[in-house]
């Protein structure tokens, strides 16, 4: 029998991402309106909705519903705001992000990432989001600042160049700390290179390239 995606994707909310705080209605008419489906490999389509990490390919992941809530709704989105996405992925977070914010660029140092999110993205009929390759840690540097930027993988320590990146009272959402036990973070920031750090969870997820600790050699 056909699986019904749009009875699981209401399933998903309520039993899934609602239960784990998230409250904003803006945020969860979102997700039960994003085809997340669409954005995952075929041979996971039938589990899109399950509380996993779902391999993307070189390693990475794409995060649970439950996380991808969580930070919709730290971020406190507006229309108004301009978000950078360091680490497109499938572009389902992308273009939740695009719905809720004015625009969204994302980069991803894996093309093929790239160009199948841009492709999904296009099908969903998301206009106001602009996909590039770059490896965020060393090789990236955007034209301007941003109101919020969302950090999809983990750093081990959050590179104060990604803080540059944010406006006077911009938002960061941020994975940071030694795995197992990663803190996801809300960074605000408060000028001349200043932030607040606000804990919400602890998660695990992979490191950006270059981001990862350094490795310690014990004798």
């Amino acid at each position: 029998m056909a699986m019904n995606f749009e009875q699981a994707r209401q399933n998903m909310v309520e039993n899934q991402v609602r239960p784990w705080e998230v409250l904003d209605f803006d945020v969860l008419d979102t997700l039960k309106a994003v085809r997340r489906e669409d954005f995952v490999a075929p041979a996971h389509r039938n589990v899109a909705f399950a509380d996993l990490n779902l391999p993307l390919g070189h390693g990475e992941v794409m995060m649970k519903p439950v996380i991808e809530g969580r930070v919709l709704q730290a971020l406190e989105l507006k229309k108004t705001d301009k978000v950078l996405e360091i680490g497109t992925g499938s572009g389902y977070l992308t273009a939740c992000l695009a719905r809720l914010a004015g625009t969204v660029t994302s980069i991803d140092m894996h093309a093929d990432f790239v160009e199948s999110a841009r492709e999904r993205l296009v099908s969903a009929g998301v206009t106001n989001a602009t996909l590039a390759t770059a490896e965020a840690v060393n090789g990236y540097t955007p034209a301007g600042v941003f109101d919020v930027v969302v950090v999809t993988g983990a750093v081990h320590t959050v590179p104060a160049t990604f803080v540059r990146w944010l406006t006077t009272g911009g938002r960061m959402f941020v994975i940071h700390g030694d795995s197992p036990a990663q803190k996801a973070v809300l960074l605000t920031h408060e000028g001349e290179g200043r932030y607040r750090e606000e804990a919400l969870f602890e998660t695990d997820l992979p490191y950006l390239a270059h981001a990862a600790p350094v490795k310690r050699f014990v004798l």
